[in-house]
């Protein structure tokens, strides 16, 4: 049976094996925002989740990139039921070149584990943990692919959220909008929901929180 995508009329299949949707996916597919005239990367597109959202906006070109044949596949056949067209490309973010884009996003992998903690099964493996991609590539990789203009939408865990703004400052990237993500009010912040550009006079917006026990916020 497919499932249906959060806050949309898409519904997408998800392999047994692979790494299926969460609400960090939901989360990110909601933050985002493009326009018309953008082109839009998704990195580590996996099944096609955030370029269903990012099809909402009815962008100029979307554009996917994944490590796996097989999972680019059934990313494929979940943009063709859903009637929305992107180019697909098996590549890892290093090694990857293309004009630049107005919008990238990516649902990067947590985990620095030891290999003892790290999966044996390879989607979730790279899906989940950073030895295919870790923060200093993804960086890297936006700040050569990113337009001058452009913006870049990602999700950290809280206790990362330093680390990932002192590493995208290295290469020429600040935090434009900050939204914390908790289980509930009273709990602790569990995610952080971020936005940046090359401007680095624009302050940082910082909205409201959103709450993973509440469905209409996320």
């Amino acid at each position: 049976m497919p499932d249906y995508l959060p806050f949309t009329d898409f519904t997408v299949d998800q392999g047994d094996d692979m790494y299926h949707f969460n609400s960090d996916s939901v989360l990110l597919g909601r933050f985002m925002m493009a326009k018309h005239n953008h082109r839009v990367l998704d990195i580590g597109c996996n099944q096609g989740i955030l370029m269903l959202y990012a099809s909402l906006y009815k962008p100029a070109e979307i554009t996917g990139i994944d490590l796996f044949p097989e999972v680019l596949e059934l990313c494929r056949h979940n943009l063709e039921i859903n009637h929305v067209s992107a180019n697909l490309v098996c590549t890892n973010l290093q090694s990857y070149q293309d004009d630049p884009y107005h919008v990238i996003v990516c649902n990067p992998p947590y985990y620095e584990s030891a290999d003892h903690l790290r999966n044996e099964n390879k989607y979730l493996r790279v899906a989940r943990h950073t030895e295919s991609l870790n923060t200093e590539d993804l960086f890297a990789g936006v700040d050569r692919l990113l337009h001058e203009t452009g913006t870049f939408y990602t999700i950290c865990r809280s206790s990362q959220l330093m680390k990932v703004i002192n590493t995208a400052q290295k290469h020429h990237l600040f935090p434009s909008t900050l939204r914390i993500v908790y289980d509930h009010p009273e709990g602790t912040a569990k995610s952080a929901l971020m936005a940046f550009t090359r401007s680095k006079t624009r302050d940082t917006e910082i909205l409201y929180p959103a709450y993973l026990n509440d469905k209409n916020t996320y």
